[in-house]
């Protein structure tokens, strides 16, 4: 079974990407996507996140907001801020933030593949937004925010690429968050047949970030699938957007938490609890992210401390089980914190490592929250190993960086 096809993406002009490229839809709230939208009509957020273009007292997921989303949609193709390629064919997007570069495949992902478990998934998704991404999708009649997908490293897909980055890009601009954004369009058929033999080699893709959209395109498919009169299995709506990139490119940073209390525990009995299964010492540095697995690093009384998991707390034949996260949840916060269901607990919040360790202390500074946990970095390859077993990372285990852009290529639903 083919995993990816070659797809004819609605783009903006060049001289317009930088002002239509904006953030996925699920980093931002309302009031953020409405504030970075201000002032640029041609803003990507005004159809990703439509519900900043309508009244405020509009829930965000009322039907008049996607319908807000495809008028806007069509209002960009019209006025000919967005054009659709002629031909199908494959992209390749590289992202640079700081020192860090990684370079995808722009691809259309085979919702068939993702059916039979060739496009390995690792999280949950929650039904609420998978009915979001659903209505959003359905009554666009486009995927505007593309799948984040990697797939275990491959030299003759690396040289090929490698090709195709020499020669002049479509796109090349660097967004308000200091990230760099550089697209070509592989125009050579040649090359593109290329890519698509060696991808039908690859044995399997895996979903880094974008479960509920990958969930919401098989459900999308289904609903077209029983509309369509004599479905062939090749439409449009049989595939979803992806950008594919080599699992030894991918930035996982680390996902923090802060808890609002201790659970009816003071400071010292907190302290003295934990330390039957970490190691616990002040940290002289201050704030100091983990420098390995295993070792966290907790903010408590205007005082950081470095914890380490005491060995036997895990099995290292079990994937998820070794995963710092689940070391942190089973050991600490659910027997210590009453924290058993992170899902669902109000009392717990998850914060990107993007934001630093200064934001896990402010919120403790603040009195919002009574202690924070900075957490080392999950690896890409415990997480193909989880999706490989077929078992579910917990909650807030991975934060990818750099967020890939929406705007920039569309795959539409004809």
């Amino acid at each position: 079974m083919k995993l990816i096809k070659p797809f004819n993406a609605l783009r903006p002009r060049p001289e317009l990407a930088s002002h239509v490229a904006a953030p996925p839809y699920d980093v931002l709230n309302r009031e953020e996507a409405f504030a970075m939208a201000a002032g640029n009509p041609l803003s990507f957020l005004r159809i990703n996140k439509p519900e900043i273009d309508v009244d405020p007292s509009i829930d965000a997921f009322d039907p008049r907001v996607y319908q807000r989303g495809a008028d806007n949609l069509q209002r960009f193709i019209a006025e000919g801020i967005l054009q659709r390629d002629e031909r199908s064919t494959f992209y390749v997007y590289k992202q640079v933030m700081g020192s860090h570069e990684q370079i995808g495949l722009v691809a259309a992902a085979s919702v068939a593949a993702y059916e039979q478990g060739l496009i390995k998934k690792h999280e949950f998704t929650r039904p609420d937004k998978e009915d979001d991404r659903v209505n959003h999708i359905h009554t666009l009649g486009a995927q505007v925010g593309p799948v984040f997908l990697t797939y275990r490293a491959q030299p003759q897909i690396d040289a090929l690429i490698a090709g195709i980055v020499t020669q002049t890009p479509e796109y090349d601009f660097v967004s308000d968050d200091g990230n760099r954004h550089v697209l070509w369009v592989v125009r050579d058929d040649a090359t593109v047949a290329q890519l698509q033999a060696q991808f039908d080699a690859v044995d399997c893709l895996y979903v880094a970030d974008g479960h509920h959209r990958s969930a919401a395109a098989q459900r999308v498919k289904e609903l077209r699938r029983q509309a369509a009169a004599a479905p062939t299995g090749e439409e449009s709506w049989n595939y979803f957007s992806a950008v594919i990139f080599p699992h030894n490119q991918m930035q996982i940073l680390d996902y923090n938490r802060v808890v609002k209390d201790l659970n009816g525990l003071d400071e010292d009995e907190f302290l003295a609890r934990l330390q039957l299964c970490f190691k616990a010492r002040f940290s002289r540095e201050g704030a100091v992210k983990p420098r390995k697995e295993h070792e966290f690093s907790m903010y408590l009384g205007g005082q950081w401390y470095v914890l380490e998991a005491i060995e036997g707390l895990w099995n290292d034949a079990d994937p998820v089980a070794r995963l710092d996260v689940s070391i942190l949840q089973n050991n600490l916060l659910a027997p210590l914190l009453g924290i058993a269901d992170p899902r669902r607990d109000k009392r717990i919040d998850f914060v990107g490592g993007i934001r630093g360790l200064q934001a896990l202390q402010q919120r403790v500074d603040s009195g919002e929250c009574r202690v924070a946990f900075a957490l080392h970095p999950t690896s890409i390859v415990s997480l193909m190993a989880i999706a490989d077993a077929g078992e579910v990372m917990p909650p807030k285990s991975t934060w990818f960086e750099p967020k890939l852009k929406s705007g920039l290529f569309v795959h539409v639903l004809d």
